[in-house]
């Protein structure tokens, strides 16, 4: 297949602010014998995007493509034979022409070239908007909620903050276990988006104090588990409002990582804490293929519900802006930029 020879894609070519992203044209990507082409139709922001822009996780080198989360069509299949007779791989289903959702690093450009572990083939009862919209984070709500903590019947759960694209999506799983759910967010109207969403009790941490709120809920025993999303900011009062032989799992850094801390800490409560990463509980073809199944089947039959708080142009400022909305603590649900048709 004849390919061009350059294309357009979102880069850095140094770590900072908003103002080091641009859409510059690069090489096509190198197709390696074990890859999916697919040209690109939406992208997905997440805060990954802003943690290798700022220099939090390190760029491989510059520029730097940045970007985890695309959908789109494969218009090219694995040349490796091993691939093409992987058990696997034919469960997966790839054709050319096939509506597919990526989950790879640097994938926010016109075409990506990515391993086809990281490619999910979107069933005909989801489009490829819901699909870029939930990729990422569905995934991270699944495996989190069955693996980092298994959320179960009658457990209570606090998720910081509970009204972005990935706390609603863990609020809708968490309530279709039987948990009863606690959120923080910024402002009312979040607030009643996340009850809307299925959270029990919400917290507004601006006028609230979130530890005398949870405490009073608990009964003073605080809760089985918390995701926290947040990360600095909030890390000192997780140790206060976990339960005793609670697991704290560490989601994310929107005020910034968490301090080193002596493990010592946790021993006052028999605390698990955890930070995971979703691509470990995805590594495996047999992983990818289980929690690719369960996310497509979850917002198929309504369990899981996206929310797209805004579709931003495939420019410069586009992305731009859309990397500043997310990280001021405005937005609800997911952002996304559209590439093509």
């Amino acid at each position: 297949m004849s390919y061009p020879s350059t294309i357009q894609a979102i880069a850095i070519s140094k770590t900072g602010g908003p103002e080091v992203i641009e859409k510059r044209e690069i090489p096509f990507p190198k197709v390696a014998p074990d890859h999916l082409v697919v040209k690109v139709q939406y992208l997905g922001i997440n805060f990954i995007d802003t943690y290798y822009r700022e220099g939090i996780y390190p760029a491989s080198g510059f520029p730097f493509v940045i970007g985890k989360e695309a959908s789109g069509v494969v218009i090219a299949l694995p040349t490796d034979e091993s691939v093409l007779n992987d058990p696997d791989y034919k469960k997966c289903g790839y054709k050319q022409g096939s509506r597919v959702a990526l989950d790879y690093l640097g994938s926010h450009a016109e075409y990506v070239s990515a391993p086809w572990k990281t490619v999910y083939v979107i069933p005909e009862s989801v489009s490829s908007l819901t699909a870029v919209s939930a990729l990422v984070q569905g995934l991270t709500a699944i495996s989190f909620m069955e693996e980092a903590y298994n959320v179960q019947k009658g457990d209570i759960i606090l998720i910081h903050t509970v009204a972005g694209g990935l706390g609603l999506l863990m609020t809708q799983l968490a309530k279709s276990r039987g948990a009863i759910v606690i959120g923080t967010t910024s402002t009312p109207e979040k607030a009643s988006l996340a009850k809307a969403n299925g959270a029990d009790h919400v917290i507004l941490y601006k006028n609230e104090d979130t530890v005398a709120r949870v405490l009073e809920l608990t009964n003073g025993e605080g809760v089985h588990a918390i995701f926290d999303g947040v990360g600095k900011d909030t890390f000192e009062s997780d140790l206060i409002m976990i339960k005793r032989k609670g697991t704290i799992v560490s989601v994310g850094n929107a005020s910034g990582p968490v301090p080193p801390f002596p493990p010592i800490r946790l021993q006052k409560k028999n605390v698990k804490l955890l930070r995971p990463t979703m691509n470990n509980y995805t590594y495996t073809s047999a992983e990818v293929l289980y929690y690719g199944n369960a996310l497509f089947s979850l917002l198929a039959d309504g369990t899981l519900k996206t929310r797209i708080f805004k579709e931003y142009p495939f420019t410069t400022e586009g992305v731009r802006q859309a990397q500043v909305d997310l990280t001021s603590g405005k937005t609800t649900g997911k952002l996304v930029v559209k590439v093509s048709d």
